[in-house]
Order: structure tokens, then sequence, then C-alpha cells
């Protein structure tokens, strides 16, 4: 059996691979001392017993929840004879409420995880016992999604200021309407944001100053191409999709030969330095001259779609090789396309958001959590630092 690389399951040749590790301190020992002898039946005497071999099992212990409970007592003054009482912590604002872990974990579940509402509340009644309406889930996530909002719009901030913004945009359902969620990101900052509408409005109202110290990579949507930015760098996969697609279907020989083209300016970024970034690079110049001389073909003779693609590639010619002037811009738009993945899956799981309110909370703390795994830190952890201001009541 092999993967879809070809390749069979499992670690392949070069992988460093991982391995458990026995406990120094495990938390249980049982001892197996045999108490009469195997080959003729005398008794044995087991104070006299080695040790032969060790071998170890990982369990996890049955989850039940916890309660704390709060007592504020009241004291009477010996001199006045007023009453005092002991200040309740302020997150406490009902009777009972699930602490911080618990939310953490229901959004860890749903968000990260992508467990529908219905199959959040089975988990936690079978292997969590705690039975959770559907409702309050909603609540948690609802109130999760507020706390996010200072880390949420500092994202958007440090994102609008860097040197290198990533963007795409897919389709979803919010409440049975047609629905966009827009993403922007970078290496280390992933921002996510709900919409109904796909148009260029939608940037400018979140980004109204457009990226002036960025370089913008997106994919050939007008909204995209519109954004104000320092330079943009139009996605070569995109591209180079569409060529192939010239090739297979029009036998389209100058498609063939500018997809080799991009394909040469990829390998020769992987092989530049700092000084080629600073100074005059001459395989640059060349890759240029000979994108122009393609862009000058006849087009009289060719397809209506491979005519549209040339008179794209014009229009946005200062576009094309942006990312062999920057080392950290990238030549594709794959990290966005990344960074947009997850609400397909979510999609495919939930199939809409039940309101555009909910969308925007999940925005939100999507946007925590992915730029948290950029950073390589954990999501749990950072989630229940998400949760450790105000509590939500109970049912």
């Amino acid at each position: 059996m092999k993967n879809q690389t070809g390749d069979p399951p499992g670690g392949q040749k070069g992988h460093e691979g991982s391995s458990l590790k026995m406990s120094e301190n495990p938390g249980k020992i049982i001892k197996h001392i045999p108490n009469y002898c195997h080959s003729c039946g005398e008794e044995l005497d087991t104070s006299l017993s080695q040790l032969h071999k060790r071998r170890q099992e990982i369990i996890i212990p049955p989850i039940t929840p916890g309660y704390i409970e709060h007592r504020s007592y009241q004291c009477v003054c010996g001199k006045c004879g007023s009453k005092t009482i002991g200040d309740m912590p302020t997150h406490l604002k009902a009777n009972i409420q699930y602490g911080k872990d618990v939310q953490a974990l229901v959004t860890y579940l749903s968000i990260y995880q992508y467990l529908p509402a219905n199959r959040l509340k089975k988990f936690l009644k079978d292997v969590v016992g705690l039975s959770m309406g559907e409702g309050t889930i909603f609540n948690i996530l609802g109130s999760m999604g507020n706390k996010a909002q200072p880390i949420y719009q500092k994202i958007k901030g440090e994102i609008q200021s860097s040197k290198f913004v990533g963007s795409d945009e897919t389709g979803v359902h919010i409440n049975k309407a047609k629905a966009w969620f827009w993403v922007f990101q970078n290496n280390a900052l992933t921002f996510i944001l709900a919409s109904y509408s796909r148009g260029h409005q939608t940037i400018t109202n979140t980004f109204s100053d457009g990226f002036p110290l960025s370089v913008y990579v997106s994919d050939s949507l007008p909204a995209q191409l519109k954004v104000k930015s320092l330079a943009k760098q139009l996605c070569f996969a995109h591209l180079m999709r569409e060529l192939k697609n010239f090739e297979e279907t029009f036998n389209s020989k100058w498609a063939g030969e500018l997809k080799q083209l991009f394909k040469n300016a990829i390998g020769h970024k992987k092989q530049m330095n700092e000084n080629d970034y600073t100074g005059p690079n001459i395989k640059v110049k060349e890759f240029e001259q000979e994108l122009s001389t393609l862009l000058e073909t006849d087009t009289s003779n060719k397809h209506k779609k491979e005519k549209a693609f040339v008179k794209r590639l014009i229009k946005n010619r200062n576009s094309i090789f942006t990312f062999l002037y920057y080392k950290e811009i990238p030549p594709d738009n794959n990290g966005s396309e990344r960074s947009i993945r997850n609400l397909k899956v979510k999609m495919k799981v939930s199939n809409q958001f039940k309101s555009f309110e909910f969308a925007q909370h999940y925005a939100a703390i999507r946007s925590v959590i992915d730029t948290t795994i950029k950073n390589s830190m954990n999501v749990f952890d950072a989630l229940l630092n998400l949760a450790n201001q105000d509590l939500v009541p109970a049912e």
C-alpha cells in the first residue's frame, strides 16, 4: 500500500524518526515474580528475585470533571460592629460556571479540530463526563471570540506593516447565504476575515491604507490586483496551472516555453544569495528579456483564453518577477492557500456557519490559532491563556 506520492506509509528513508520513550518515574509498578520453578515445580524464594525485564504501557486515567467551590465569609468588627464580606474572584459571575480549561477544550475541539456542536456535545459527555448543551457551546465560542479581539487586532496591525503579505479568499455559506472568508498572511502571522462580499471594498474597509510597506502576493482576482501596496507578485502556481491547461488543451508550444521560463526563475531564486538582491543581477535581466519576447508573441491565432492570459500578463508586467528582487518574497501564494484550507475542511464537516456573528468569532479565534502554530507554540496553551479572563456560566 502506498500514499498519494507513491511512497509506502510511515517514515521515509532519511527521515529522523521518533519512538516512545519509557518513563523513569512510572506512576504505577506491577511486579511479576514467579513463585514456583517452571522446570521442577519447586517453591521459589521470592525475596531473592532479580529484575529481568521492564515493559511499560501508557494509559489515560478516567477523565472526570472537578469542582472548585468558592466560599465567601463575613466577619463582624469588634470595634464598630460593621460586617465585612470576603470578596469572590471577579471572574465568577454565576453560582456555577465552566472554568478556563473547559472553555479552552471546547474551543480547541470546535475551531482547531473541526468538531460540529452535536459531536462535540457527545464527546464531552462520553469522554469527559460533562453534559453541555449546544447553546452553551456557542456561548463559550462567542466569549472566546470576544476575548481574542485584542490579539486579532494586533495581528491585523502587524500584517499591514509587514514586508510581505499573501492574500486569498474562499466561498462559504453563512445561514444559507453566500459569503467569503479572506486571509492575509505571512510566515509568522495569519489574519482571517469573514465578509458577504468578494469585492475590493472588503479589503479597503479592513485595510483603508492598503499595504504601503508590503509586497502583496495574490492570484489575478481584480479585487486583489487593485490593492495599494509597495509592489505586487502574481502567484506562479496559478499562472503555471493555466499554462499547463493551454499546453494540454490547445497544444500550445508558447505556453510550454513560458512555463519553463517560470520554472527556471524559481530554480534561480533558490540559488540567489544576499548580494544578488542588493546589486544588479544579470540572470534576472535575462529572465525579464525572455518574458518580454514571449509576451510579444502573435496572438491572432490563439484561443480567446490564451489571448486574455497574455493581455493580463502584459497589464501586470511589473508583478511577475518581483520575487527575484526581494529575499523574503515567495513566487507563489501557497501560504495563503494553506491558511484558507481550514475553511474548506470546516465547510465539509459543518456545511455552513449558523450566523455571521459566529463566522466572525471563528475568524478571530482561527487567526490566533494559525498564528500560534506558525510561531511553534502550543495551541491548547494559547487557548488557555485566552480563556483566562471572564468565564461562561453553565446551564
